[in-house]
């Protein structure tokens, strides 16, 4: 296990840093590493995957009297928060059982005229169905745009990029996100009349701030120098203990996100530190699967811990983390009660099913999910990162054994 109550392990396997990324570098550039990356023609480079989301909808709302927006019951609030910023109607589809797609007959249903966008997401890094809403987006003349934030480099069963399926795709450079400048976000669309005048939207409702600039690069700063199973304890693992002594859960995950969404262009420097480590992104993730896959082996070894890990059904996905689905809600809290406050890296990913959040009230609807209710009840999170080792494992998979025996 973690060699000392020094040592903290993140709830997710992000690109360990490298002082050499700060250095300066002018080419290749952010959205030509990226691009080459994901095998497309252009991407365009935002603040932050919710930036990028604020402009593809933007631009889609220019072009359309439509005003709804589909989106999984259980996905990021930040979803949600850029609807409501772009002044676009949230409609809210409950999930398959114990999965991240959204119910294909729900989804059926409330496609309509209205209908400006789906958003399917690959979340936790796992490959979401895409094509079914793809279907169904055809059928009422609307867009698809995946929320690959957490899912920057997982690829489709064909060896397509996740994001580029759709006519939209943005992912997240924040940090947890595996790359990180730590804030940032990719853009990229099929048609290329489409990514032009994603390009001049970008333009005209993104400024430039220096004050934001200056706050991101010293974080980053900040991130380069404590990213690492000791700096951690202080900067992540001493916070989240406390908000759960508060009982704050939402804010031990970092669920609390501002209505206000910070809107500003990418800095150069930034950017080249982005493009500096995409160079090593590609091994790391690879070797992110296959401790991913050993692990879920160990865990579910003679189903001994009566608990289900999120697979992939449709691709190959990134592996920041393991997500687990206990028999019960009770069985979770009980496996948390003993893991959650430990160094060991576990966690929850959202608190909620988007309905639940008092915070979201004025911009969510309510509405029947009981799938997603149910998979927020049931989940947990397991760290993949390298910094977890064996014997931290093993703990792990003991208490989840004893806890749903």
């Amino acid at each position: 296990m973690p060699r000392s109550f020094l040592y903290e392990v993140p709830p997710t396997a992000g690109l360990p840093p490298r002082f050499g990324d700060l250095l300066p570098s002018a080419t290749p550039t952010l959205s030509a590493r990226a691009a080459q990356f994901l095998g497309v023609d252009e991407v365009q480079v935002e603040c932050s995957g919710t930036a990028a989301l604020v402009v593809a909808l933007t631009a889609l709302k220019r072009q359309s009297h439509r005003t709804s927006v589909i989106v999984p019951a259980y996905t990021c609030p930040l979803v949600a928060i850029a609807v409501a910023h772009c002044g676009l109607k949230l409609r809210l589809c409950d999930l398959v059982p114990d999965g991240i797609d959204m119910d294909d007959l729900q989804l059926d249903a409330l496609c309509d005229e209205d209908t400006l966008a789906i958003v399917p997401t690959h979340l936790a890094g796992r490959v979401a169905d895409v094509d079914a809403a793809i279907t169904c987006a055809r059928r009422v003349d609307a867009c698809v745009i995946e929320d690959a934030a957490q899912a920057l480099g997982a690829r489709f069963a064909d060896g397509s990029a996740v994001g580029t399926r759709g006519d939209i795709g943005f992912f997240s450079l924040a940090v947890g996100k595996g790359l990180t400048t730590f804030e940032g976000g990719l853009l990229v669309a099929r048609d290329a009349a489409l990514r032009r005048e994603l390009r001049r939207v970008s333009e005209e409702i993104i400024p430039r701030s220096f004050a934001w600039e200056l706050k991101r690069s010293v974080q980053l700063l900040g991130y380069h120098a404590l990213y690492n199973p000791f700096g951690l304890k202080f900067v992540h693992g001493d916070p989240r203990r406390r908000a759960l002594r508060n009982g704050d859960l939402i804010g031990a995950v970092g669920d609390d996100f501002s209505l206000a969404i910070p809107l500003h262009t990418l800095g150069t420097w930034r950017q080249s530190i982005g493009a500096h480590a995409f160079a090593r992104l590609g091994e790391f993730q690879h070797e992110c699967f296959r401790r991913a896959q050993s692990r879920i082996a160990q865990l579910l070894v003679k189903n001994r811990a009566k608990s289900d890990v999120l697979l992939d059904h449709f691709g190959h996905g990134t592996w920041p983390f393991l997500l687990v689905l206990m028999p019960s809600e009770a069985a979770r809290d009980a496996a948390l009660a003993r893991l959650w406050s430990t160094n060991l890296g576990v966690s929850r990913l959202f608190i909620h099913a988007l309905p639940d959040y008092a915070y979201l009230a004025d911009i969510v609807p309510q509405a029947d999910v009981p799938n997603a209710r149910d998979f927020a009840a049931r989940m947990l999170t397991i760290s993949n990162s390298p910094w977890l080792d064996d014997a931290g494992f093993e703990r792990i998979c003991r208490v989840l054994e004893n806890t749903t025996a």
